[in-house]
């Protein structure tokens, strides 16, 4: 099939940029990806909300702009860093007419909270399931357009480029995309590919982000030869529930700490004021290696989270969702600690893109968490994700009218771009094969590429990864393409390729952290 613009993942990015575009250009076709159900994918998970300045009596551009730099260990782009945060307040007004709803006073001003490394309060949020939320606006909006067609349950495999079609425009055409139910693989060509994959959580055991977090539009991105940038600086957010719940990894949303929950270690030691001026609220890369910290010295599995100081009545109607999934695994908030570890959380790195999220490939685009726009720098700071997502996709929208109206492909060019060749394998059925190679890797990933490294332990994983690499190679290589196997062909590239940048590093600066370059413990 062909259309004029293909979006891969419908998160806050991908939706947001599907209707400004809708919006802007009733003509243009546009044809959304959805890896599992359109309401599912790691925007719905977020809990915490979208930092942006509103009180403009307490709070200042400057003083968020300084913020992200800081929290970033001055790594970010200071250009970005000013654009995003000046235009997030235009974008969470336009996310508040298409429907979303958040909390309020009882002046109807917005209610804003604070989270670890900001100076103020200005963290929007619908109580703990900020994204959920969102989610449901944005996908209530998506349906108002008649332009706009989507298809469940399908999952990327390649993009379509210049390696495809024997020329040499240094182009994306569109994508090769398979159904998880029949495993039929059609062809999609268009003008304009954008990439809203989300993260790469599920290189490791314990993370936040949903099972299908497996560095699609990154694997995909690397195979077609745009850049990737600052892989080895993934955020590793401090507190998620140590039970899993129903075999997931549960985020405690930083809130609860900016309400007041305190760490504490199993002496019922409340350890953070040891590591840092901020305590509890100290940017998330020092939190999360203190708790291992932590960990290590009380040869313990996990460290509490104490929220009993927090009033029920605040508890209840601010963090309902996490008071509902502790309660599932025999944990009540209102009395109990909460056991919580470090979980693998956030990509800061991603496909390289400029200030309109356009890549190094002519006719794509990526936008969200696959992308790295230099806002996070080498960490980042809480709640400017879904700020990122909404100024980047708005930009991109923009661009993409531009693009449309003078830089058309030639008539027909679609029909030089060949079926999936590949179809006519007989699967021998190896999913334990596949599954056994996702164990290693992701072994090998929580070992040697987790919250601490070193230099020895990263050109071990080098090895491993690199022979890994052949052995899935070869799987893909030998049997009819499947989901998981696309999965796991992106995770390991993806894990290839963080793991050689890893080892160029020679400093620590945010969220990487090299013991052999270590002067502190922890900072």
């Amino acid at each position: 099939m062909h259309t004029d613009i293909l979006v891969i993942g419908t998160g806050i990015s991908g939706l947001t940029y599907a209707i400004k575009l809708a919006e802007k250009s009733p003509a243009t076709k546009i044809t959304l990806i959805c890896k599992q159900q359109l309401d599912e994918g790691n925007t719905r998970y977020a809990q915490g909300g979208i930092a942006v300045v509103s009180n403009f009596k307490k709070d200042t551009f400057d003083k968020h702009i300084m913020d992200t730099y800081i929290a970033g260990d001055y790594q970010g782009d200071k250009e970005v860093i000013d654009f995003v945060i000046r235009e997030g307040n235009d974008r969470l007004n336009e996310l508040i007419d298409w429907g979303t709803q958040f909390d309020k006073k009882e002046n109807n001003r917005l209610d804003l909270t604070k989270e670890g490394g900001h100076s103020e309060k200005r963290i929007v949020h619908f109580k703990d399931h900020s994204g959920a939320e969102i989610q449901r606006a944005l996908i209530q909006k998506v349906k108002e357009f008649q332009n706009i067609q989507y298809f469940e349950n399908h999952i990327l495999v390649d993009l379509i480029t210049d390696h495809h079609t024997k020329t040499n425009h240094q182009t994306c055409y569109g994508a090769y995309i398979i159904s998880t139910l029949d495993e039929e693989i059609i062809k999609i060509t268009a003008q304009i590919t954008v990439l809203s994959t989300g993260g790469l959580g599920q290189l490791y055991d314990f993370t936040t982000n949903p099972a299908g977090a497996t560095a699609d539009g990154l694997g995909a991105a690397y195979r077609a030869k745009a850049f990737l940038e600052k892989l080895p600086f993934v955020q590793f957010h401090p507190t998620a529930l140590f039970p899993k719940v129903n075999g997931e990894t549960f985020l405690i949303t930083e809130a609860l700490r900016g309400e007041g929950a305190i760490l504490k270690n199993h002496l019922g030691e409340a350890f953070m004021e040891k590591y840092h001026p901020s305590k509890d609220l100290a940017p998330r890369d020092i939190v999360a290696r203190s708790i291992i910290q932590e960990i290590k010295t009380q040869k313990s599995k996990h460290v509490y989270l104490d929220a009993t100081n927090i009033k029920a009545k605040v508890l209840l109607n601010h963090f309902p969702y996490i008071v509902e999934n502790c309660q599932s695994v025999g944990i009540n908030p209102l009395e109990d600690l909460i056991p919580v570890i470090p979980a693998a959380h956030y990509s800061c790195g991603g496909i390289k893109v400029d200030e309109n999220s356009s890549t190094t490939l002519k006719g794509l685009y990526a936008i969200g968490e696959c992308s790295h726009t230099g806002l996070h720098g080498a960490n980042r700071l809480a709640s400017n994700s879904l700020l990122e997502s909404i100024v980047f996709s708005h930009r991109a929208a923009i661009k993409t009218c531009v693009d449309l109206e003078n830089n058309p492909l030639e008539k027909d060019f679609y029909l030089k771009v060949p079926d999936w060749k590949g179809q006519s394998y007989t699967s021998t059925n190896p999913a334990k094969q596949t599954q056994d190679l996702r164990k290693q890797l992701c072994k090998i990933m929580n070992e040697d590429v987790g919250i601490f490294k070193t230099t020895q332990g990263l050109i071990n994983a080098q090895k491993q990864v690199k022979q890994l690499y052949f052995d899935i190679v070869q799987l893909y290589n030998n049997n009819k393409l499947s989901p998981q196997i696309c999965e796991l062909r992106n995770m390991v590239s993806v894990a290839y390729v963080m793991v050689n940048q890893s080892l160029i590093l020679t400093q620590n600066n945010g969220v990487f952290y090299n013991h052999d370059y270590a002067t502190n413990p922890i900072l």
